[in-house]
């Protein structure tokens, strides 16, 4: 079928960097090289002298061209990165679900590392982090000046030994130390049970290696206790996204077969493919096909499909594939807009290159990059509101993102507007207490976007936001 991208969520320290990656994994790199920039590579050569001659204090010369290496690529947009060789193990133990660390999903904000939500029943979890604490120190080292992946080596370490977080909870206004002791992180992709008498919820928190055996199997579970199965909620709210096989293999799991799921196109002609819900798109050679397990009742059964702003990459995918064959209906908030393929290539046996080779498309051609899946239905988080979606971090509000690639970038001055509105509640929000302010857990009968779900399955009212709208893509600073 010609040459199949796998991507790939990177997920480091139990990390996955601001859920924002995903990568098209090749051995070799391009036959043909350009034209070199020679008085260009002069100036870089006499720099590199200078450096190395007059300088203070002597410096290493492979540490002065593995940041110059990393800087170049740092300037290209938020996803693309050079591997060292610890950066790039971590990398490759990412996508199998297993790694030593704290496990958190972060992102940066104004220098610092954002957490966007603690890795269910990891140390971090337990430790009560939340989505949102702003870590200001690891150990003794500020955060304030290093790079995320800095910032990623510095929490991971050995299985049983300690690091000190320093959080700041912004809603709290306050700053606290959190001790953590780092383990082997095994994460639970899926989770999901029958809510009452005919209806389902079924969440995927990642798309790992493991991911696709693990939602049969829970659907298995359910369909056992529960063969008469009226409704189903796809829960991919906060999923980061991960494997792109793995998405392929849910959508396949609700669409018809051979339909497109998704798209990709870039430069190199191995980036212009296109992807279907057939076993060859997602199956891996040797294996069974885990699909054909299922009942076919799974193809015309009424689905909703839960996301926000935290459902990025490969759960957009999946979003926009039902979305656009009309398999789903779509609720919540409006998602990261994380449509860019990053191919990591090797550049030698301990280090690597990941760089953004494509975007990727839904089946009717619309792309998510720095845009997002605009839910059919918009919910609110809470039965109160959606206070504070305006202060949320998207991929359009990355320094150096990628554009969408289709039509103008307006500055969304409304956008701006909502901001300083948000920011002022977020002010009165502090004065309540921590109790008041926590949202209830997903799959609960108190998880307020569910039970809107429940009723859009059941013919019921549901209750869409009244004060969210459609976020347009913003302008960027060049």
């Amino acid at each position: 079928m010609g040459q199949k991208l796998k991507i790939a969520g990177w997920i480091s320290v139990g990390v996955l960097a601001g859920a924002l990656t995903t990568v098209s994994l090749q051995t070799v790199a391009r036959g043909t090289l350009t034209p070199l920039p020679l008085e260009e590579l002069q100036q870089l050569a006499a720099v590199f002298g200078m450096i190395k001659s007059d300088y203070v204090d002597p410096v290493d010369e492979k540490k002065l061209i593995t940041d110059a290496i990393s800087g170049m690529v740092a300037s290209l947009d938020p996803h693309s990165q050079y591997f060292d060789k610890k950066s790039y193990k971590e990398f490759r133990e990412g996508t199998t679900g297993r790694f030593v660390g704290v496990g958190i999903e972060i992102s940066q904000e104004d220098g610092l590392v954002k957490v966007v939500s603690p890795i269910e029943g990891s140390p971090a979890f337990r430790a009560g982090l939340k989505p949102n604490d702003l870590i200001t120190k690891i150990d003794d080292a500020a955060v304030k000046g290093l790079t995320l992946n800095e910032a990623v080596k510095r929490m991971r370490g050995e299985p049983n030994t300690k690091v000190v977080l320093l959080v700041f909870r912004k809603d709290e206004n306050r700053t606290f130390p959190v001790t953590i002791v780092r383990e082997e992180i095994k994460t639970q992709s899926v989770k999901g049970k029958v809510m009452e008498p005919g209806y389902a919820w079924v969440r995927l928190s990642q798309f790992q290696e493991r991911s696709v055996e693990d939602f049969v199997r829970k659907i298995e579970e359910i369909y056992k206790q529960e063969p008469a199965l009226k409704g189903m909620v796809l829960d991919l709210r906060n999923d980061p996204g991960g494997l792109l096989d793995a998405a392929v293999a849910v959508s396949a799991v609700f669409l018809p077969d051979n339909v497109t799921v998704v798209s990709t196109n870039g430069q190199l002609p191995e980036s212009k493919f296109t992807f279907k819900a057939a076993p060859e798109f997602y199956q891996h050679r040797g294996n069974n096909d885990p699909l054909k397990r299922l009942p076919p009742a799974l193809k015309t059964i009424p689905l909703v499909v839960l996301v926000n702003e935290g459902s990025a990459s490969a759960s957009e995918i999946v979003a926009g594939a039902l979305q656009d064959h009309k398999r789903a209906t779509i609720m919540g908030s409006q998602t990261f807009g994380k449509g860019s393929v990053q191919t990591v290539r090797p550049l030698g046996p301990d280090s690597g290159l990941k760089i953004t080779t494509a975007r990727y498309y839904t089946p009717s051609g619309r792309s998510i990059q720095a845009r997002g899946i605009v839910p059919d239905v918009l919910l609110d988080e809470t039965a109160q509101g959606n206070l504070f979606a305006a202060l949320r971090t998207r991929e359009a509000d990355l320094e150096k993102h990628l554009s969408s690639g289709q039509g103008s970038e307006k500055k969304d001055e409304a956008r701006e507007k909502a901001r300083d509105e948000a920011l002022k509640k977020l002010e009165d929000e502090t004065k309540k207490s921590p109790a008041d302010r926590k949202l209830p857990e997903y799959g609960s009968d108190k998880d307020f976007p569910l039970m809107q779900a429940l009723n859009q399955l059941k013919g019921l009212p549901v209750l869409a936001s009244k004060t969210q709208t459609e976020r347009k893509e913003e302008a960027k600073d060049n």
